[in-house]
């Protein structure tokens, strides 16, 4: 949407995507959630940053979908935004020095498959020696077999395994829907 458009319709936009990334949220715990992304979650993320920026030319309109398009399921797999969350800075400092490598301990399990664990940060490094980000992009590919149990109705357990956080949830068959629609 141009600027305009999106001006006007903004409140109504964000409340229909608020509503749909309730079916697409995971808490892991209580400082990690999982934000599963698709089309309309991007477009939102792509919109809010035109909007904030007030970017309307090409070049900066095609710089943004070329930095969150790639965060849109590709039919075979899932896409995530992992937060690590702790409200309080100093917290949250010294948890994330403890939490290296939480993004690539980070799975999904299809009922009766094995787990599927996440390709992180294929961007950009998000973390070094000293501590890790606490934001984090996730790809989990998931076999033809995967995909179709989960179009059957077959649970989906997620979690993370890391020696300093572990966590582990069934998720709700609202979910579970919503994120069987990013499979071909």
């Amino acid at each position: 949407m141009s600027l305009e458009v999106y001006a006007r319709e903004r409140t109504q936009f964000r409340a229909k995507v608020m509503a749909h990334k309730k079916d697409r949220t995971v808490h892991l715990g209580d400082h990690v959630t999982l934000l599963f992304e698709d089309e309309l979650t991007v477009r939102y993320q792509v919109q809010e940053m035109l909007h904030v920026e007030r970017i309307f030319e090409e070049d900066g309109i095609l710089e943004e979908l070329d930095a969150y398009n790639p965060l849109v399921p590709d039919g075979c797999n899932l896409k995530a935004t992992l937060m690590v969350e702790y409200p309080d800075p100093d917290e949250r400092r010294k948890k994330l020095e403890g939490l290296i490598g939480i993004e690539d301990k980070v799975w999904v399990q299809v009922r009766a498959h094995e787990r599927v664990w996440a390709i992180a940060d294929e961007d950009l490094d998000r973390e070094n020696e000293e501590k890790t980000s606490s934001v984090h992009f996730l790809r989990f590919e998931l076999s033809e077999g995967m995909a179709r149990a989960l179009k059957n109705g077959a649970s989906l357990v997620i979690g993370v395994d890391h020696p300093r956080y572990s966590a582990t949830v069934e998720t709700r068959p609202a979910v579970r829907d919503s994120l069987v629609g990013d499979l071909a």
